[in-house]
């Protein structure tokens, strides 16, 4: 064997040791329970929640065994389960709009720090991170009750917003960062103001890190429950909320599948889309 081909041939041991446990963890840990998901998405309720048997038990025919479209056609056959998904976009992107109009400055503020200080600031941003999710969420329960906002829309924003704000900070910190201030002043040399150095060059040059921001936080709050549980009344419920309650409360396995792969489906659509436009719009920048 030549020196090439022996080099070659450990070149390919080493990616594949080196791939071979990530892929076999999201194999086993991602991608059958979706499959799992899936099929059950095509199966009846059991009689007692759960799902019904697959083939009819002792041979004797049953109308609720076997493969079925029921919980598919039942979706899409009640405009509730619909508003609610619509309902939830919406939250989603109010949130992620609230997150980038108050994220930008603050990470604008940290890219331009002297360097000494902004992993001090970077800190900040992290540190609820150290403390109990849901400790976090009762606080916010303290602060609106006596408000008389606590059960409302508002108190599911606020706490939407509280909660996802850093994931917007720190992709914004990260692209603004990464400016080259020689082309502000360059601007500046042929007569921009500060808005229009804005406009023109530091907005365009950011959009990746809003891109990203705004998937890290869109997708999560389009599954998030506990926000809407605790903090809202009602009339909130959000797609994730509907998704615990088939599997939790109704036992209705079937239809939290399908909701639950309906949903999936469409993050992974927001996902791409987002890498797209991100790709897009730094190649342009």
């Amino acid at each position: 064997m030549t020196d090439a081909a022996r080099a070659s041939q450990e070149r390919r041991l080493t990616r594949w040791l080196v791939s071979a446990p990530p892929s076999l963890f999201l194999t086993a840990f991602f991608l059958l329970p979706f499959l799992i998901v899936v099929a059950a998405s095509f199966r009846y309720p059991g009689e007692f929640g759960g799902l019904a048997p697959l083939f009819p038990l002792h041979g004797q025919p049953g109308k609720d065994s076997g493969l079925t479209l029921e919980t598919y056609r039942f979706f899409f056959g009640d405009f509730t389960y619909t508003e609610i998904f619509l309902k939830s976009f919406a939250v989603a992107g109010l949130t992620t709009l609230i997150c980038i109009v108050m994220a930008y400055p603050l990470a604008w503020l940290i890219a331009r720090s002297p360097k000494k200080r902004r992993d001090l600031l970077v800190l900040l941003v992290i540190l609820p991170f150290a403390s109990n999710f849901l400790i976090r969420v009762y606080a916010w329960i303290i602060i609106l009750g006596p408000l008389n906002l606590l059960y409302t829309s508002f108190a599911v924003i606020a706490g939407m917003v509280y909660v996802h704000l850093p994931f917007m900070v720190l992709p914004l910190y990260t692209n603004l960062e990464k400016h080259d201030p020689a082309l502000l002043e360059a601007a500046q040399d042929l007569g921009a103001n500060g808005w229009t150095r804005f406009w023109r060059i530091t907005f365009p040059l950011s959009l990746p890190g809003i891109f990203s921001g705004s998937a890290l936080v869109f997708i999560p709050v389009l599954g998030m429950f506990a926000i809407p549980e605790l903090l809202g009344g009602t009339g909130d419920i959000l797609i994730g909320n509907l998704i615990k309650e088939q599997f939790l409360d109704n036992r209705d396995w079937p239809l939290g599948s399908t909701l639950s792969i309906l949903l999936t489906l469409a993050v992974l659509a927001l996902a791409g889309l987002s890498a797209w436009a991100g790709r897009g719009k730094g190649r342009g920048a």
